[in-house]
């Protein structure tokens, strides 16, 4: 594991911007992007767009390690190149931004009121190859969708089971179990969510760590516990829904969570903006968040 990174992403002031739309979410982050589906006649010409505004984010003046401390990539544009330097690469030795991978495969159907994830046959050797690519953890979501104690726990099995596995590679996972903000229920859902995650963390192994990435949770500081608990890397935030806004302001409650926004990162962006307005609107959403990361 690289030092440098682990003492970045453990310690230091900033978010983690999500840059991992997949499939499935790909063709809304290019329409809220300015871009509709007229704009391809194909998966791969979508992805070649989803990756130009990709890179138009992480070259931006303010996409630094200043305030952005990492970035999780889909597989594809870990895969791809930045101006000749394959992406993790690029990240870290030109933005001095620590480098995650999404690793899931997307949901499983619903059952028991959680989707779990679906299998991942062909992990080792993702993991393989991010490990070669210069990234430094994983990230991997399941979603909880009603306070059901049988699904919950199935969710937070399966998270720490492969959690396990990604440590193996040398590699800090993301744990990332999203309670649906729309739910009636989501306060009783995230208590028993935090006590589920409180007793697997007993089979984290010695001298590991890992990362949680939840729902801003309805109760401010619900999660401090895996805040201060010492197998516990980094606990982030997912905007999960909300606006910037509203992100920020339940961020700042809640006291050494920082964020790792998506929608909410990249909301007001435009295909058609200027650079220079492009790179300021990013780098007034860059601050905002920065701030709430730190107000807690």
């Amino acid at each position: 594991m690289n030092k440098e990174m682990a003492a970045q992403a453990a310690n230091k002031d900033g978010f983690i911007a999500a840059l991992d739309q997949s499939g499935g979410s790909t063709p809304k982050a290019l329409k809220l992007y300015g871009v509709d589906e007229s704009a391809w006649s194909n998966e791969a010409e979508m992805f070649d767009l989803v990756h130009q505004m990709r890179t138009r984010i992480i070259k931006s003046p303010a996409f630094t390690g200043d305030k952005v401390m990492g970035a999780i990539l889909f597989e594809q544009t870990m895969d791809r190149d930045i101006d000749g330097t394959p992406t993790a690469q690029y990240l870290w030795e030109k933005r001095h931004v620590v480098p995650f991978l999404k690793v899931d495969k997307g949901l499983a159907d619903a059952k028991d009121g959680v989707k779990l994830m679906k299998p991942m046959p062909d992990l080792d050797a993702l993991l393989k190859r991010a490990v070669a690519k210069g990234v430094f953890g994983t990230k991997m979501r399941s979603v909880i969708d009603a306070a059901n104690p049988k699904g919950i726990a199935a969710v937070v099995d399966q998270q720490f089971e492969i959690g396990k596995q990604i440590l193996a590679h040398g590699l800090i996972p993301i744990i990332e179990p999203e309670v649906t903000i729309s739910i009636p229920d989501k306060a009783e859902a995230e208590d028993i969510l935090l006590a589920e995650i409180r007793k697997h963390l007993d089979s984290v192994p010695a001298g590991k760590q890992i990362m949680l990435k939840l729902t801003l949770p309805t109760k401010a500081n619900l999660y401090k516990p895996l805040i201060d608990d010492p197998r516990v890397m980094r606990v982030v935030a997912l905007s999960g829904g909300y606006s910037r806004d509203d992100a920020n302001k339940k961020l700042a409650q809640n006291k050494g969570m920082i964020a790792s926004f998506s929608r909410a990162l990249t909301e007001g962006l435009s295909a058609d903006q200027s650079d220079q307005q492009f790179n300021a609107a990013l780098a007034s959403a860059i601050d905002s968040i920065f701030e709430a990361s730190r107000a807690g």
